[in-house]
């Protein structure tokens, strides 16, 4: 089977999609299947090699306009490709409607067309446009692919509301897990510049909006005035490649930090390779993911998190979420409590023992989604769906 992902962002691009993607076909690459990527011509490859791991890259769209039908139509025959699979944030293809309509034309084309979908947000289409239509051109895919993926119980839910199935198909996590020894995690702090008794929280992924990072500050403030160990790491990049708009966030963010008098208490990494990232995640204590939306297996940072067996405060998920029990593998909040977060991290550097109750169970429920089992759904989906279905009438 040969796969033709199309997808706005790529490694080296930084983005959650991107690295989604690259693990995905990486995966169904071991269990025999082609894998083709057509990304952004910004996802240009080291030393500008067409082929990365055995996945061909071509980092050929400058627009993701109208012209990408035809682009996409002329690939896969080139490629004998069996599927075309869409890998859809709303901000990686530039908020470009043409992407939400190829399939309905893909598939009069004859081309098995998937359609995964990493978030339902929906995009700016033009001034004075309607969320009723900026919603519809976000789900309009969901009835024109042979296949729609979601990552989650709730976007499954939302899209089943509205009479348009979809498979849930969680994410795996892009950063592998590793343990420290007590030694290597004591040098790794060191040169933080943390003490042995400090309290470390960390953050992980870039900031945006749905990801509270003024309830992260907050929580930072209110936990220094009890325990004045507390610091703040922030693991990654501050900003991801496709949505330059999250920089005005990034700099409400900074502000409060220095209106709160912690500034000097936070500080960020940069980028980092995988495997520096998932140690920088076993040397903190408490990793504290407050996202306005809930907690969601679509949330790559999350899936980190787990894999790297962190103490995780996070906050209630809107949507059935049974993999994960409050106590069990993680503590939850209501989005937006502070005053609830702070009681959190401050009970985990009370209660070791409750720590590593939540450390232990995390490692154990990552291993429920490795990318083996994730690309093995998808070649099941796939094989399901290789005779389509008609288009519904318009």
């Amino acid at each position: 089977m040969h796969i033709l992902f199309v997808t706005g962002e790529y490694p080296p691009m930084q983005g959650g999609v991107g690295d989604y993607t690259r693990e995905l076909g990486h995966a169904l690459r071991s269990l025999g299947a082609r894998v083709t990527v057509l990304t952004s011509e910004r996802a240009v490859q080291p030393d500008c090699a067409e082929f990365g791991d055995g996945i061909r890259v071509l980092p050929a769209i400058r627009r993701w306009d109208w012209p990408i039908w035809r682009t996409v139509r002329g690939l896969a025959a080139d490629l004998h490709a069996d599927w075309v699979h869409v890998q859809y944030q709303t901000a990686a293809f530039g908020m470009h409607p043409a992407i939400n309509f190829a399939p309905w034309w893909w598939r009069r084309q004859a081309l098995h067309t998937a359609w995964t979908y990493h978030d339902l947000l929906v995009p700016y289409l033009f001034p004075k446009a309607g969320r009723r239509l900026r919603m519809w051109t976000t789900e309009h895919p969901a009835t024109t692919a042979d296949l729609v993926v979601v990552t989650n119980e709730g976007d499954r839910l939302q899209l089943e509301r509205k009479g348009r199935a979809a498979v849930a198909i969680p994410i795996g996590s892009n950063i592998r897990g590793r343990e420290l020894s007590p030694r290597e995690r004591a040098a790794r702090r060191k040169v933080r510049g943390y003490a042995d008794g400090d309290l470390v929280l960390a953050y992980f992924g870039f900031l945006n909006r749905s990801k509270g990072g003024l309830a992260l500050v907050k929580t930072l403030h209110q936990v220094s005035q009890q325990n004045p160990t507390a610091r703040l790491l922030m693991i990654g990049e501050q900003f991801g490649a496709s949505d330059q708009t999250n920089r005005d966030y990034l700099e409400e963010v900074e502000a409060l930090a220095r209106k709160l008098k912690v500034y000097d208490r936070i500080q960020w990494t940069g980028r980092l390779p995988d495997d520096e990232v998932a140690a920088e995640l076993n040397a903190i204590d408490v990793l504290l993911m407050p996202y306005e939306d809930g907690a969601s297996l679509r949330r790559g940072t999350l899936m980190a998190g787990l894999a790297n067996g962190c103490a995780i405060v996070t906050t209630t998920p809107q949507a059935p979420l049974p993999e994960l029990q409050h106590g069990r593998e993680v503590l939850f909040v209501a989005p937006g409590d502070v005053e609830g977060m702070t009681r959190a991290v401050l009970s985990l550097a009370q209660e070791p023992e409750l720590r590593a109750t939540l450390q232990h169970n995390a490692r154990q429920c990552s291993r429920h989604f490795g990318w083996d089992e994730i690309a093995r759904r998808h070649l099941d989906a796939y094989a399901a769906r290789s005779q389509p279905a008609p288009l519904p009438v318009s």
